[in-house]
């Protein structure tokens, strides 16, 4: 009887995500997300075959330049993102974006120099500054709070699950179609989910709008987003658990190639078996942390992924291939129990006409962390290669006490 409770419990925990896929508006928002998140892929998969054409000495250096360009569109205009998704039609937002999108990867295959690369790399990551905080702010308007925590771990898990399974599945698409070729069908995608959008009642996704208010000080509302961002304690140390993951997270998807290549000794097929170990890893979490954790403040979480985040990459030095893949495995349990409550605790403590400035805020300030941690990342693993992990870790732990000290002094300075 026990064994079948427990049962019955695991099956609870990973049926829960699929309630919020009842609510049809939802449904589709996530199938749109899903499809163009699958075309993502395609694209990153291009950009580095395309990064080889122009030389096996510069695809590490197109990659990282058009990674820092990524963040450093997010970071700019996510907060105006943010802004216009409380003031502009979401769902105008929602499928003009795409169709952009659409146009600016249909350019891709045409490139004959790094720099077009790099300027249609930051353009396409301009408008997806502009969807990303508008699709989060859309999802607590459109699901009960009962199924709110549900439905974000689902489509964290379903990031999580295309980021393993759609590199591979783009790897196959090139073989057969050719490495620029496969751009096209990230094209295809965009237009496939702007068709699902355009399917969805605009009333639905802004319910909570002023439609009323028809200027807006633009600057104004970013800072309004980012004092509310930080305003808040419990989103305040989530988004700094976020630096944690993100300094970790960096040294994974930065020097794990190197440390497979170089310091193992292994090949490209043992890297993409490690990296999908961490998108596994990911995924089940996604999926169960919301049943896991249903307290306020979600402090458990946040401080567990973060700890077992930097404990794993600090021993990854010091031990053999199989045991990677058990701490790549555990490391993207840690990551998505260290980042998924952010999201959830906006929605759950923000008022819902203040949601669409503060998502952008996060999400600005979440890829600047990572702005932050690439290059940490890089300098660990240009110059202290066999310990680069050792090191990063030692960084994450750093910050993790960091926040920690300030929640107990804050704590303090309530009583």
């Amino acid at each position: 009887m026990v064994i079948q409770s427990r049962k019955k419990s695991i099956l609870t925990q990973f049926h829960e995500p699929f309630q919020a896929l009842k609510n049809w508006v939802f449904a589709t928002l996530y199938f749109a997300e899903s499809i163009s998140l699958l075309g993502d892929a395609f694209t990153w998969v291009g950009l580095a075959l395309l990064s080889y054409q122009f030389g096996r000495e510069k695809s590490a250096i197109i990659l990282a330049t058009a990674l820092t360009l990524r963040v450093t569109a997010f970071i700019i205009f996510s907060p105006f993102a943010g802004v216009l998704a409380d003031r502009v039609s979401r769902k105008t937002i929602l499928y003009t974006t795409h169709f952009i999108r659409m146009a600016i990867v249909a350019c891709l295959p045409l490139v004959n120099h790094e720099w077009q690369i790099y300027a249609l790399v930051f353009l396409l990551n301009v408008f997806n500054a502009f969807f990303t905080p508008t699709y989060r702010a859309v999802i607590p308007q459109v699901v009960d709070k009962a199924h709110y925590r549900q439905a974000v771990g689902l489509s964290t898990a379903t990031f999580q699950i295309l980021g393993v399974l759609g590199p591979g599945l783009a790897g196959i698409l090139a073989v057969w179609f050719g490495a620029r070729q496969i751009f096209f069908i990230d094209a295809g995608s965009f237009v496939i989910a702007a068709v699902l959008i355009l399917m969805l009642p605009a009333a639905k996704l802004q319910h909570a709008v002023k439609k009323n208010e028809k200027t807006f000080t633009a600057w104004h509302d970013a800072i309004k987003g980012i004092k509310l961002l930080f305003k808040n304690p419990l989103i305040r140390f989530a988004l700094f658990i976020e630096l944690v993951s993100a300094i970790a997270g960096a040294q994974i998807l930065v020097n794990t190639v190197g440390h497979i290549k170089s310091g193992l000794h292994l090949d490209d097929r043992h890297y993409g078996w490690v990296m999908a170990a961490f998108g596994i890893g990911a995924s089940i979490a996604a999926f169960v942390a919301g049943s896991l954790d249903k307290t306020k403040t979600r402090r458990l979480s946040l401080i567990v992924g973060a700890l077992v985040l930097a404990i794993t990459i600090s021993i990854t030095n010091f031990v053999g291939y199989p045991m990677m893949l058990v701490l790549w495995l555990f490391a993207g349990l840690g990551q998505s129990l260290a980042e998924m409550p952010s999201e959830t605790l906006i929605g759950e403590n923000i008022p819902e006409n203040e949601q669409g400035k503060v998502y952008g805020s996060h999400f600005a300030f979440s890829h600047l962390w990572w702005a932050v941690a690439y290059p940490i990342a890089g300098y660990t693993g240009s110059h202290f290669a066999g310990r680069n992990f050792l090191y990063g870790g030692m960084i994450a732990f750093f910050f993790l006490a960091m926040a920690l000290f300030m929640v107990s002094v804050n704590s303090i300075k309530r009583r």
